[in-house]
């Protein structure tokens, strides 16, 4: 028998709903219940946003950890399965634009690797080790834009509205820092 203020045991025909009002009374049965139904589909979207085994398990795990702490904000009519779905998806993509720009220099300007021709990665090494410390020769407007325009692709009016700049400041800057790169980098051509 079950001692009387004991939540009944979880089972596996627990519907979501009951589950999840048991855990906002604090139930943590209830709630490791939900996360081993959950914990596949959830770590799978994490996995196809990001990419990564290691960051796609903190983010499944992370999201989990969000819906612990904000069980009073999921609706009485609405699924847990896409308010977990949204949480772990919106997790995830921050984790990837974060990301993103964790990316070196180095990373972005390497061309594919070619398996088995050390010698041109050493050459795409060399090169990239020359265009960093080139591009540390630039004043840091002239590296913003060169770097946005260039490697991020962005046009010369997104540049401006970034810096904060006229698209001709832009233009000039971009110009002087290829004309200070071309000059730095004469060598390597």
């Amino acid at each position: 028998m079950r001692a009387a203020g004991q939540c009944p045991p979880v089972t596996h025909q627990a519907d979501d709903h009951s589950l999840v009002a048991r855990a906002r009374d604090g139930d943590t049965t209830a709630f490791e219940q939900l996360m081993r139904r959950y914990s596949g589909p959830v770590y799978r979207i994490a996995l196809r946003v990001l990419g990564e085994t290691g960051a796609a398990e903190d983010a499944a795990q992370e999201a989990f950890i969000t819906a612990w702490r904000r069980l009073g904000e999921i609706r009485a009519e609405q699924a847990f399965a896409a308010w977990m779905y949204r949480i772990v998806t919106t997790r995830a993509i921050n984790t990837a634009r974060s990301h993103r720009h964790d990316v070196s220099i180095d990373d972005a300007l390497l061309p594919p690797s070619r398996a088995g021709d050390p010698q041109q990665h050493a050459l795409a090494a060399g090169l990239c080790a020359a265009l960093a410390g080139a591009l540390g020769m630039l004043t840091p407007q002239q590296r913003a834009c060169w770097v946005l325009r260039e490697l991020e692709g962005l046009s010369y009016d997104e540049i401006a509205d970034i810096t904060r700049a006229s698209p001709d400041a832009v233009r000039g800057r971009i110009h002087r820092a290829r004309a200070r790169l071309a000059e730095e980098l004469t060598a390597w051509r």
